[in-house]
């Protein structure tokens, strides 16, 4: 069954490579579909193009469809193009002639643009809680570490001392970027496109801002054009917040590795958390965290696939934005998966105490140490080239502690501070 069909036969193989692997990715959007044609029927019924009891009909035999979606229950057999064409025909089966009408006043097109602005606005805000989640953990690590020095690095090469502490709350204060991000994309995507259509309205009187209420949208996409626009726009945007999030999980990831690595050995991961080799019986390998690191920088490519798809696009629908379903519904689950697996193996990173007592890293108070000369007296350049004499002949003294005041500095994390910004942010 096809939305647009007029008995005339389609090709086999033009319908197999149009219709795509749209069924199967299709199914997560099947109690969207049901919701926003429950707003339609009741808005329909309000107009006068349904009767009460055909409205009544439909929107109980939608919870129906709703309920088996939600049990998994749901199935969109090869005799069908997509989830609308499935829908409409459970309503046709149970309901006669109400199941037919209920396409009336809108298009295949409208009717995907809410399934996915509905569907984003749930991935959305659950990537919120599990940021959220992510970012209460970092910063409990923090204040349980945050006495436990740790170097810092530029370029790769030891540079000035910095903390566990300090580690853990900079990577939870990125995630509160990232949370500004999913919030740009919240607030694009919470906006109701039902009502455009093909793209350009409907002769019916049909009632937009009946919809919007009942679907819970912010507002209403007014321009018909516009509505039809945002296809591509919407899921860029959404994927650019995902790249964002992504982004902070990737380099946590890599510092993990690095971090446990014997060269380093600043940190260890339980065996549960980690694998063997086939053929080197001592290892213990990071794998979680590689495969976080590998799946992000994934996702990260995401924003730009779309990018491609629906750059240089006209206006109106075209056929190429139902490839944006490929890359982000599995990149969505990705995303979700990584953040769960995070939380879940965080918890468990055990830090190492005494890493400075390596005479290697006495050169990491270099800077505190004309800092202090400077206090007293003396110009920084004067001091900055003493320190250098004392490095050069071999007689620098490390003083090995912070006397760090500033907000945000090494012994002045400002982990309140931090949390009250996620609060506001969140």
């Amino acid at each position: 069954m096809k939305l647009w069909e007029k008995g005339i036969p389609t090709d086999k193989q033009i319908e197999h490579f149009t219709v795509g692997n749209d069924r199967e990715l299709d199914l997560v959007l099947a109690k969207y579909d049901a919701l926003g044609s429950i707003a339609h029927a009741k808005m329909l019924g309000q107009i006068g193009l349904l009767t009460d009891s055909e409205t009544v009909s439909l929107v109980l035999a939608l919870e129906e469809i709703i309920k088996d979606a939600d049990n998994g229950n749901f199935e969109i057999e090869d005799s069908f193009e997509d989830v609308h064409s499935k829908i409409e025909y459970l309503l046709t089966v149970k309901l006669g002639d109400a199941g037919k009408k209920i396409h009336t006043a809108r298009s295949r097109n409208d009717q995907v643009l809410v399934d996915v602005n509905l569907y984003l606005k749930d991935v959305v805000k659950e990537l919120k809680v599990q940021v959220k989640s992510l970012f209460d953990l970092l910063m409990e690590s923090a204040d349980k570490h945050q006495n436990v020095l740790l170097p810092g690095y530029t370029h790769l090469q030891i540079a000035m001392p910095s903390s566990f502490g300090m580690w853990f709350s900079a990577y939870a204060e990125t995630l509160i970027d990232d949370i500004t991000m999913l919030n740009a994309a919240l607030k694009i995507v919470d906006q109701n496109p039902l009502g455009s259509a093909a793209g350009y309205g409907s002769s019916f009187p049909i009632n937009r801002t009946f919809t919007t209420q009942e679907l819970g949208f912010e507002t209403l996409k007014f321009n018909s054009v516009a509505a039809q626009m945002s296809r591509g726009k919407s899921e860029k945007t959404v994927a650019f917040a995902m790249s964002s999030v992504a982004a902070t999980l990737a380099k946590f990831s890599m510092d993990v590795c690095l971090y446990m690595s014997q060269n380093f050995d600043f940190i260890s991961l339980p065996s549960h958390l980690t694998t063997g080799s086939s053929i080197m019986p001592h290892k213990k390998n990071p794998d979680v965290f590689e495969l976080i690191r590998g799946k992000c920088n994934k996702i990260q490519a995401l924003p730009y696939e779309i990018t491609l798809i629906t750059n240089n696009l006209p206006s109106g629908y075209h056929r190429d934005l139902q490839l944006l379903k490929e890359g982000l519904f599995p990149a969505i689950q990705n995303l979700k998966a990584c953040l769960d697996i995070a939380i879940f193996a965080i918890k468990d990173i055990k830090v190492k105490d005494n890493i400075l007592s390596d005479p290697k890293y006495n050169y990491l108070f270099t800077v505190d140490t004309l800092n202090e000369m400077v206090v007293a007296g003396v110009p920084f350049r004067d001091a900055y080239k003493a320190v250098a004499e004392q490095l050069e002949n071999g007689t620098f003294q490390s003083p090995k502690e912070t006397k760090h005041t500033h907000e945000g500095s090494i012994n002045n994390l400002c982990l309140e501070e931090i949390k009250d910004k996620m609060m506001k942010a969140y």
